[in-house]
């Protein structure tokens, strides 16, 4: 009698855990939304996530991210330029600032991304990079999620952000491509930034699927000659790709911009009358002028979410 007492009584108390575990997972369930869920729910506001990229090397892509960036934030725009040359970022030393954390430390879990972002110049947002971003794909998903949801805090605070990627067609250049609602390509009249420049543009549009190319042509003579190079692009793409690249600006060839440079300032703040500032000037107020629903709606948010869904397929 007394073993079967002591039977029901233990099935008692196991039936009693599992309602009570029950009603935990219940609880758990109810309280800790879905991370994504919390993030659709907050309806993040429209943001122009652009790429600045090149098929070559020495074109002036990050000179021309940094001052685009400052042009807009003086159209009441704000501004956040993302440095994505894994191995070789060197925004901060173009501006004459000396970040004490980067990405990377967000990805380590060391710091946030408030205390990662530092100011540059005319009120422009910067997040430093390293040789540690390209470290990104071994992260674990709950880390991702975590930088997603980082992230989250800083889209309401931004109209623009600007990608600086790396030249060329590695691995990474098209990591931050893809995920882009927007790619400028940046050129200049050398025969071989042309052919790097069509290279890019191939494999992102016959791989990728991407379809809308914006062409910036640096380092050139005059306005002629920089429709010249754009019309040089512009047929081997329509004949080749059957793809129509859109001619987005040009910038002239400035002494200015290697002085800039060597006192490590942005040209758009120390020459902002020089012939080359002129020419970002215009550019930037082409896109501040431009409707924002002319193209795919995006944040930040869905800017690295696609990051995470590209590196998990």
């Amino acid at each position: 009698m007394r073993t079967d007492v002591r039977n029901d009584a233990a099935l008692d108390q196991a039936a009693g855990l599992r309602e009570i575990k029950k009603k935990e997972r219940c609880s758990n369930q109810t309280i800790a939304r879905p991370i994504s869920a919390e993030r659709y729910a907050l309806k993040p506001r429209d943001v122009r996530v652009i790429s600045v990229t090149s098929g070559k090397g020495g074109v002036g892509k990050t000179n021309i991210t940094a001052n685009l960036a400052y042009f807009l934030s003086k159209r009441n725009k704000k501004a956040l330029v993302l440095d994505a040359d894994a191995g070789l970022a060197n925004i901060d030393v173009i501006l004459g600032i000396n970040p004490p954390y980067n990405l990377y430390h967000v990805l380590k879990g060391e710091k946030t991304l408030t205390q990662t972002i530092v100011d540059g110049p005319g009120g422009i947002k910067i997040l430093p990079s390293a040789s540690g971003i390209q470290e990104m794909t071994d992260l674990s998903r709950g880390q991702k999620l975590t930088l997603v949801d980082e992230l989250n805090t800083l889209n309401d605070s931004v109209d623009f952000m600007l990608i600086d990627t790396a030249a060329g067609i590695s691995s990474n250049v098209m990591y931050f491509n893809m995920a882009a609602k927007e790619i400028i390509v940046v050129t200049s009249p050398e025969p071989t930034a042309l052919t790097d420049a069509y290279a890019l543009i191939k494999i992102l549009y016959q791989r990728y699927a991407k379809r809308r190319f914006r062409l910036i042509v640096n380092m050139v003579k005059n306005a002629s000659e920089a429709k010249e190079v754009y019309a040089r692009l512009s047929r081997a793409t329509d004949h080749f790709l059957n793809l129509t690249i859109e001619y987005l600006g040009y910038i002239v060839l400035d002494e200015k911009v290697k002085d800039a440079v060597r006192q490590q300032t942005a040209l758009a703040e120390i020459y902002p009358q020089s012939p080359a500032a002129r020419c970002l000037e215009k550019i930037a107020d082409k896109l501040s002028a431009e409707n924002v629903t002319d193209y795919e709606n995006g944040s930040i948010i869905f800017f690295w979410e696609n990051i995470l869904d590209k590196n998990r397929s």
